[in-house]
């Protein structure tokens, strides 16, 4: 058992992009003590040595397997390819390790769920960096939508689009759609019960099963609310934008402006058939500042204390995810055919 007060003693599996991190802020936090970094490439373990100033006594190492039965740890951090992840976590788990993973969870809806009774079973946090959730204007927006400012809500849209990187083992469906569907599921703390795919593909035409450049999605809700996203990695108009729109004004996440959540308000008046905008204007929403990476794994540290802190980006979540994604992989290969999310 953790004490409250104890650092959590912590090893990172992985030292890739988004591994150095993690390992960053852990060896940095007050309340962690990075113990061991793991990766299978020495490059890697030097680079992060030099890179980031790493004490002696900080242990790296090729070898996973070893680490983990030999080392003293109350946690380990899995910033690996999503294929290797299902293997990781559930050697972790069964050292009785708490686990914080890189998205997605798996790629498999049936081992993330095996995943998730694995933790409980083993009483252990089972926490997954879904870092959008805890972006202070994600955080924000969720208080605008449940403050009710915008009206009865009618539906969502968002695009996330850039010119590379295109990836050789996932399609754009699987590399970009799961930041968008998180932070709506979040905002309108509801699951889609039905999806629908349609996309395009250029670059990789030989490859099978195909890697798709372009996706549209469309997701429905239980309550009939729908959501639009569009994601593209063969666009150079980058964009990072995500709204949702109600009959009194549209709430708007743009990552890439200097203010990036405001609201646009806007109603109309209707004399005959004619319709008139009225009560126009926009208001720029203020935001804690605060790096949501580190925000994220301040939570995982303190869900080890308090198991109701995991509960927004906790393994069940991450598996639910992991379904849509694959129900709407299944939509892409009949053609765009509505696919029931089975839960």
């Amino acid at each position: 058992m953790i004490g409250n007060t104890a650092p959590v003693k912590i090893a990172v599996l992985g030292a890739g992009r988004w591994g150095i991190n993690l390992i960053r802020i852990f060896f940095h936090h007050p309340q962690a003590l990075l113990v061991a970094v793991i990766d299978p490439h020495l490059e890697r373990l030097d680079y992060c040595r030099e890179q980031l100033k790493l004490d002696a006594r900080i242990v790296l190492t090729t070898d996973w397997q070893t680490a983990l039965k030999e080392l003293d740890l109350d946690a380990v951090a899995i910033a690996t390819p999503a294929s290797t992840h299902y293997q990781l976590i559930t050697a972790a788990l069964q050292q009785g390790y708490h686990v914080l993973a890189e998205k997605p969870l798996t790629l498999e809806p049936q081992q993330s769920l095996k995943l998730c009774h694995l933790a409980a079973q083993q009483q252990r946090q089972l926490f997954v960096d879904h870092t959008y959730l805890f972006h202070p204007a994600v955080e924000r927006g969720q208080k605008v939508v449940q403050s009710g400012d915008l009206g009865t809500l009618r539906y969502g849209y968002a695009t996330r689009t850039h010119l590379a990187p295109v990836r050789q083992d996932v399609d754009a469906l699987w590399d970009l759609a799961i930041h968008d569907i998180a932070i709506f599921n979040h905002w309108l703390g509801q699951t889609p019960q039905q999806v629908q795919a349609n996309g395009r593909m250029w670059l990789q035409p030989d490859i099978s099963p195909p890697l798709r450049d372009l996706v549209w999605i469309t997701l429905t809700y239980p309550d009939g609310f729908q959501a639009f996203i569009h994601l593209c990695w063969l666009n150079p108009d980058k964009q990072r934008r995500l709204c949702l729109t109600g009959n009194q004004g549209t709430l708007i996440f743009d990552e890439l402006q200097p203010e990036p959540l405001t609201i646009q308000y806007g109603t109309f008046d209707q004399i005959g058939d004619k319709f008139h905008p009225v009560n126009q204007r926009r208001e720029v929403l203020e935001l804690a500042t605060q790096e949501p990476l580190k925000a994220m794994c301040d939570r995982f540290l303190d869900s080890l204390h308090n198991p109701e802190a995991g509960i927004i980006s906790s393994g069940w979540v991450g598996a639910n995810l992991v379904q849509i994604l694959t129900c709407l992989s299944q939509s892409l290969q009949e053609n765009g055919q509505a696919i029931a999310v089975v839960k």
